[in-house]
């Protein structure tokens, strides 16, 4: 069996795979705070000893060393860290200095190029909105980087003294109050920029790439976009999988 782990900007996911096996064993998610480790401690307690476990990162290295010393309270060994490379796995990044390409994003990119997805547009919607164009033959093309429509709205918050909203808010076309016009803003930017930069790859990857939906905010984006989507679930750790032991068959999440 092999442990999965994936260090996000605002959570720590994890699965647990039979290499051989199609689906997640296990699987499960903590919020970075102060609790986490007791939490996660207790998450883990019921999970068997790995073989083998790989770890993608996009947080720090004091972060990264939590995960680490707690990996090795549990279990007794250290993960596998997976750094962004120039080539793996089929896919050839396009920065000049590879490991400046979040590992979130190059393992994406493997995930979707190892089912046949390829090629495509990879969305990311998080604390950071990512986008990267996938070509049919494994080469990454690039990207753009921005706020995720939730770090928009704190953005704003942060740098305004009267924009002030009472809650949540509402995604509208046209808003009549501060609180559904900051979250429409927000949202509707994050949706204008993915949708120009699937339409702009367009003759760069041959015709209409699939677009490729993955990130928490990925389920509220979908439905606002005028183009197609596909869910790309778990597309890091699905990532990893692949990284970690390249098979015939691709794990898939459950």
């Amino acid at each position: 069996m092999r442990l999965l782990l994936d260090l996000g900007n605002t959570r720590l996911k994890w699965a647990l795979m039979q290499p051989s096996a199609a689906e997640w064993l296990a699987r499960g998610a903590l919020d970075w705070h102060d609790d986490m480790p007791g939490l996660l401690q207790e998450a883990w307690a019921a999970l068997p000893v790995p073989t083998s476990i790989v770890a993608a990162s996009v947080v720090g290295a004091e972060r990264e060393a939590q995960v680490t010393s707690l990996v090795a309270q549990r279990f007794g060994c250290e993960p596998r860290w997976f750094r962004t490379p120039a080539s793996a796995c089929g896919i050839h990044n396009a920065y000049a200095d590879p490991q400046r390409l979040g590992a979130d994003r190059f393992l994406a990119m493997v995930a979707a190029f190892a089912e046949g997805h390829a090629p495509c547009v990879l969305a990311s919607v998080g604390t950071a909105l990512t986008l990267d164009a996938l070509a049919a033959d494994g080469r990454h093309l690039g990207g753009l980087i921005a706020p995720g429509p939730r770090l928009m709205q704190q953005s704003l918050l942060n740098g305004t003294a009267r924009v002030r909203p009472d809650g949540v808010g509402v995604i509208l076309e046209l808003a009549d109050n501060t609180t559904d016009a900051v979250s429409s803003g927000c949202w509707q930017a994050t949706v204008a920029l993915t949708e120009r930069f699937s339409v702009r790859m367009g003759p760069r990857l041959g015709g209409s790439p699939r677009l490729i939906l993955d990130g928490g905010d990925a389920p509220t984006l979908a439905p606002l976009l005028s183009i197609p989507s596909h869910s790309g679930r778990d597309g890091v750790m699905r990532g990893l999988a692949v990284w970690a032991h390249p098979p015939s068959v691709v794990t898939r999440s459950g």
